[in-house]
């Protein structure tokens, strides 16, 4: 899979929106979400509080099932270079990168990892709560959009992330909602 030529031309562009002010937000927002930590963190809480645990439980699968799909899946069978690998090795073009990536990440790049949690999170909070859903929404495009800031991903990776991470908390949400369905029915 490579890459096409407006993917490129939009990061470029991107890279053209470096600021002193933005840099570092992206940068944190991006770190934070390095293995899903924050969106876990909050599917946990959301969990523990029994108010809130149907929601939580959707979080954690919508997660779950977005590593499997991506992480343990897509990525391998893609092998997809990063944005970074081209500029560098192929046309000569050093982009200094703003964090720091590993060697064996360099053909990890489709689908997004960060956009999968973000959104599988993000939108399954939505589907039990629409106000803090929409923040974690905005949360969500921010973590997504860090990716193309930082050049580690070409748009289609983040596309692709936006979408698998939407289905996975549908689909998590639906699961969630008849395992407790049945567990009313068999209570009553």
């Amino acid at each position: 899979m490579t890459y096409f030529g407006w993917e490129m031309e939009l990061l470029r562009v991107i890279q053209e929106l470096h600021t002193q002010l933005l840099t570092p937000v992206l940068v944190f927002l991006s770190w934070i979400n390095n293995h899903g930590e924050f969106w876990i963190l909050t599917g946990l809480i959301l969990t523990i509080i029994p108010k809130t645990r149907k929601c939580g439980i959707s979080v954690l699968l919508a997660m779950l099932f977005g590593t499997l799909i991506t992480d343990l899946t897509l990525k391998g069978i893609c092998a997809r270079p990063r944005p970074y690998y081209y500029t560098e090795y192929m046309d000569g073009n050093h982009i200094r990168l703003l964090i720091e990536m590993k060697e064996r990440e360099l053909l990890r790049s489709f689908p997004s990892g960060h956009s999968v949690c973000s959104f599988a999170a993000a939108v399954s909070i939505l589907f039990y709560y629409r106000k803090a859903g929409i923040a974690a929404l905005i949360l969500a495009f921010l973590v997504a959009f860090s990716r193309l800031y930082l050049f580690v991903h070409f748009p289609t990776d983040v596309l692709a992330g936006i979408c698998i991470g939407t289905l996975c908390a549908v689909f998590s949400c639906m699961l969630t909602g008849r395992l407790y369905a049945g567990r009313k029915g068999t209570k009553q």
